[in-house]
């Protein structure tokens, strides 16, 4: 009997209705930047230093320059900017004193500089910035530097409750129930974020934000992903992560245009209460629709489908009968994942690489943000180079296999971030190109690392195991913001060290899974453990009843 994906091949696997729906989606994955990364603009620390009542006045006095006045007012400054006792501490004395010398004004004050008190910025700081973000906002510097680390934990703490929530309303009330509640929830939580006055309540809005956002991408791929034939279904997955690329830059653009993190807020969150029209331009997956015993409305889907990419239905089509060829149905347990093996290595490095792929993905993104001669431009670049990533991945997943590519992305990342951190600042331009290539290896490796997950499971427990690998992406991206910004403090480049470190390891972790080029998916963890000897499982296919054309005539 001949299956959906047989239909599909009839009525086309990637044609008209396919395409359309395709990019409609595709706007949705590049609208998820903004939450995933937004953290680079919005959270953007500017140079500062605190704010000493008087100095203004006694600069315009002697007519110094701005780098006179730093010099002679600003603890510890030097020529390369400022130092944790530049941004955070400020000389306790009285500027406004008369009589304090243009040459010496320290010296005139407290006769001795090295005895000088230094105190907190007790009247808030001076921000070397033409926009806002924030940081100035909140003055989120110095002992309260840590609250960006939270602002950014909180969205992925977020991400690691809403996937497992939103992943069981998606399967329980179907791909498009899912995708438009979620937009809706988070369109309120972006817009709410604007207007929202303490920083406390735009925690939660964060939190809540990303609660539903990933949960809404992850439905948008798994819709996607069910519309088209089998031939396409991988090509399809890795150009809808491409599209996050392109949302990239499309962030980079808007961020430049509006400084001010407010504006910059709304801007990139109106334009996804347009995505509420997916009521009526996208459909319900006819997969899920089958799976929940909805074969009339899946049946219809499919015709509409048909009549959409301009092909004629077959005839005869009587019902849609979802059978199970397996002589009995598993029961998936969390303990299968570890009871033998092959489950336990596959699995333990399976969540070893989503945890680093996310450390390395988001860092890279942050480090940057703080390391930036020009914060546009440098976002830019290493946006740039999720492209030919990707393009690689078409390429040799087919030809060469999953593990050595899936390797050597991790180790040319770690080596990357090492090499960077090993070139002087002075050779910034040098330093860029070393970070992009870091870029192009973890954005390879966390796409390999999306699917080849799928190939390493048995039927019955491979959403459980995905699940649970990729949980670990969001433990990462929980922890990475304190890697990031408590690091650099220590030294600019130290969480680069760290990065290598993570990276490496993961390369050479991936070297002892098996190669699954070629294979077909594991249905039995029998199927994992001799993944060598792979027998030809017994499919689980959904059938379409034909009703045959010898039906007497009247």
């Amino acid at each position: 009997m001949p299956t959906l994906d047989d239909i599909l091949e009839n009525v086309g696997e990637f044609d008209r209705f396919q395409k359309q729906t395709f990019f409609v989606l595709c706007l949705l994955s590049a609208a998820f930047t903004p939450v995933y990364v937004g953290v680079v603009f919005f959270g953007f620390i500017p140079e500062h230093r605190c704010f000493s009542p008087g100095v203004a006045e006694l600069s315009q006095r002697c007519g110094w320059s701005l780098e006179e006045q730093l010099n002679l007012t600003v603890p510890e400054w030097s020529s390369h900017g400022g130092s944790f006792g530049s941004r955070c501490r400020r000389y306790e004395v009285d500027w406004n004193k008369t009589g304090v010398s243009c040459t010496d004004p320290i010296g005139s004050l407290v006769g001795n500089q090295s005895t000088v008190p230094l105190g907190p910025c007790q009247d808030g700081w001076v921000y070397d910035s033409p926009g806002t973000s924030l940081v100035t906002e909140f003055n989120l510097v110095c002992e309260d530097s840590w609250k960006l680390d939270l602002f950014q934990s909180s969205v992925n703490a977020g991400f690691f409750i809403g996937s497992i929530n939103i992943g069981y309303i998606a399967d329980r009330f179907g791909r498009k129930v899912c995708l438009l509640y979620t937009i809706l929830a988070n369109v309120v939580c972006g817009i709410l974020l604007v207007f929202v006055p303490t920083y406390l309540w735009i925690v939660i809005l964060r939190f809540l934000q990303g609660l539903v956002s990933k949960g809404c991408w992850t439905a948008g791929y798994i819709l996607v992903t069910e519309v088209v034939g089998p031939k396409y279904r991988r090509t399809v997955g890795i150009l809808y992560q491409m599209a996050f690329s392109i949302g990239l830059l499309v962030f980079d653009a808007i961020a430049y245009a509006i400084p001010h993190w407010r504006w910059l807020q709304l801007t990139v969150t109106l334009p996804s209460c347009f995505f509420l029209l997916y009521y009526w331009c996208l459909p319900e997956s006819p997969r899920w629709l089958i799976s929940q015993g909805k074969n009339d409305k899946a049946m219809k889907i499919v015709n509409d489908i048909a009549k959409r990419n301009r092909k004629k239905m077959p005839s005869h089509f009587e019902d849609i009968k979802f059978e199970e060829e397996d002589g009995g149905k598993q029961s998936p347990s969390l303990i299968d994942l570890v009871r033998t093996p092959q489950m336990r290595k596959n699995t333990l490095i399976l969540m070893y690489n989503w945890f680093t792929s996310s450390v390395l993905y988001q860092g890279l993104i942050m480090h940057m943000g703080v390391a930036a001669e020009n914060m546009y431009l440098d976002f830019l670049y290493s946006a740039l180079v999720e492209f030919p990533a990707a393009f690689i991945i078409i390429v040799t997943i087919d030809r060469v296999g999953r593990r050595y590519p899936w390797a050597a992305a991790n180790l040319v990342a770690g080596a990357a971030c090492l090499v960077t951190a090993m070139i002087p600042e002075d050779i910034h331009w040098l330093k860029v190109i070393a970070a992009c290539i870091g870029r192009l290896g973890i954005t390879m490796a966390f796409e390999m690392v999306c699917f080849v997950n799928t190939e390493l499971y048995p039927t019955y427990i491979r959403n459980l195991g995905v699940m649970v690998c990729s949980s670990l992406c969001d433990v990462g991206g929980v922890i990475v913001p304190f890697i990031v910004y408590r690091l650099v403090e220590i030294w600019h480049d130290l969480p680069l060290i760290v990065f290598t470190v993570l990276g490496l390891f993961a390369g050479g972790l991936v070297l002892l899974l098996p190669e699954t080029k070629g294979r077909v998916l594991p249905e039995t963890v029998e199927d994992v453990e001799n993944f060598h000897r792979q027998r030809d499982p017994k499919a689980k296919k959904i059938y379409l009843r034909v009703q045959t054309s010898a039906v007497a005539h009247d």
